[in-house]
């Protein structure tokens, strides 16, 4: 049953990897929430001697060991029962009433995408409320996009957890030969069309749970192949205020509870226009930095004042970062194919890497190699891929879509040819190696989900820094460094996007009718 949203003219929808440990984060993010470790420079040591390398080891084995040992605990020891959370015994039951004070409400998971924010925009000093935010709850070093690090395939790699050879948006637009079409993310014919997306988004897996959801502008198709779609469906509008998708996200949240979503998902494209626009490095992109950060600080308030914290888990992500593609050295595409290679080529898919199809009739594999000996020529200014030497940490080979030859830029160079020079250029990119930092996204997150994980890691640290200290206080004044053992770490280690879809699922206790993903296998269990 789809439902109309609660607002005025806007008509509802006609129809693995493996795990690493916790990461002690010791400068740079969340600056102040660290304390330092107490100084051991007034611990009187009768032993102050120097100590055998031997002594040494058998100390930091300890210590690792003991680390080690608090890492595993909570299973065993309850570190992960504590009560302070009102919620804590039934953090994953979706279908239990809770309470604000004044009405019941079921657990609601809220995602917002502001395209756009590069992970280290948080470091500038601009998003105090973002950062309030994450001290709070939490926050990642970064998220790792999917490759290409472009806007379609991200959101719906968060939708979907899934790489894009999977779910077959291998671009913002690409060709598809077995259908003869193109895609192209700007057109509805293309965009509305669920013949192009593959995967099960998690408005899906959460509506055939039974769960009310609602989508707010979330770049993707309106339903699936299956016919299946969000309850209240609000479609994409270019230039809509902040303010004004704040209001609709608190009337979907005020609604009776019979009527109310339990997932919301919310997307903000200003940030990601402003970057390319004006670049990362600009005053229009830390003037939207600014806004979105008040738009965070609004929409966290307006769930505290309803009573809402232990009861609303609100998680902001972006889909990429951007780089600074102002003044790009250009590699012009005609000075290594030649006229006759350019004419050769029949499409050519997505920027700023290039994805390139031959005429049938055309000899590939002589491109092929002209390319592969000028990327050899040229090592530091783009790379030349097909499906079998694509790099395997991009997961993008295994799909039809792809084009069998993948021309892929460095950061700092751009594809083009003489026609084309640098028209349309702008200031700011992405679509680069999802490796590079400047692509990376940014995670953070509130709730009493991020309550839980805190708890769980202070558990840890106390255990470890308590047993650890009788060894601590028998190491000599000149071995100083050992003291980062004692601070706090409320900063997660950087992880995919692919995760996401099983964080909603988790946070909404239907973890056992989710669907499959590229998603690790318990990957939020050990946080919690």
């Amino acid at each position: 049953m789809y439902r109309p949203s609660p607002t005025q003219g806007i008509p509802p929808h006609p129809d693995r990897h493996t795990d690493e440990d916790i990461d002690v984060e010791l400068k740079g993010l969340l600056s102040g929430e660290q304390t330092p470790g107490k100084s051991l420079d007034n611990v009187e040591d009768a032993h102050d001697r120097p100590w055998s390398p031997k002594r040494m080891a058998c100390v930091g084995l300890g210590l690792v060991l003991l680390i080690l040992g608090a890492s595993l605990a909570p299973p065993y020891l309850g570190l992960g029962s504590s009560n302070k959370s009102p919620h804590r015994n039934s953090l994953f039951n979706g279908a239990e009433l809770r309470s604000n004070g004044t009405h019941d409400f079921k657990r609601t998971v809220l995602i917002v995408s502001i395209d756009g924010l590069r992970a280290d925009y948080l470091d500038r000093g601009l998003t105090p409320h973002l950062l309030d935010i994450s001290k709070e709850g939490l926050r990642a070093k970064f998220m790792k996009s999917v490759f290409p690090t472009l806007t379609f395939p991200n959101h719906w790699s968060l939708m979907t957890g899934l790489y894009a050879e999977s779910h077959g948006i291998v671009g913002n637009n690409f060709w598809d030969p077995e259908t003869n079409t193109e895609f192209h993310y700007n057109k509805e014919k293309s965009t509305w069309n669920p013949n192009w997306w593959f995967g099960e988004p998690m408005w899906e897996t959460a509506g055939k749970a039974g769960i009310i959801t609602a989508n707010l502008m979330w770049p993707g198709p309106p339903k699936t192949m299956s016919g299946a779609s969000s309850t209240y469906f609000v479609p994409w509008k270019n230039k809509v205020p902040l303010d004004n998708k704040l209001d609709q996200v608190m009337r979907w949240i005020d609604l009776p509870l019979e009527d109310r979503p339990q997932l919301i998902m919310a997307y903000e494209p200003s940030l990601d226009q402003a970057g390319h626009k004006a670049g990362p490095n600009s005053k229009l992109v830390n003037k939207t930095l600014a806004e979105v950060d008040l738009f965070a600080k609004n929409l966290h308030n307006s769930l505290a004042q309803r009573n809402l914290s232990d009861i609303v888990d609100i998680v902001f992500v972006s889909d990429h970062g951007m780089t600074d593609t102002s003044h790009p050295e250009l590699v012009y595409m005609d000075d290594i194919l030649g006229e006759e290679g350019l004419a050769a080529i029949e499409h050519e898919d997505g920027w700023p890497a290039m994805g390139l199809r031959f005429y049938p009739q055309t000899n590939a594999s002589h491109y092929l190699d002209v390319l592969l000996n000028a990327a050899a020529a040229n090592s530091e200014k783009f790379d030349v891929y097909t499906h079998e030497t694509m790099p395997w940490r991009y997961h993008f080979s295994n799909h039809k879509r792809i084009a069998p030859i993948y021309v892929v830029p460095k950061i700092g160079y751009a594809l083009t040819t003489k026609a084309e020079g640098d028209v349309g250029m702008t200031k700011g990119n992405h679509g680069y190696d999802n490796d590079e930092p400047s692509m990376y996204a940014m995670f953070v997150a509130h709730g009493p989900f991020s309550t839980n994980i805190k708890d769980v890691n202070n558990a840890r640290s106390s255990l470890a820094t308590r047993t650890a200290s009788a060894l601590l206080s028998r190491v000599p004044k000149h071995r100083k460094e050992w003291d980062f053992l004692s601070r706090p770490a409320y900063v997660m280690q950087g992880f995919e996007n692919v995760e996401i879809y099983g964080l909603a699922m988790k946070l909404l206790g239907i973890e056992k009718e989710a669907a499959p993903t590229n998603g690790t296998a318990g990957f939020w269990d050990r946080y919690f």
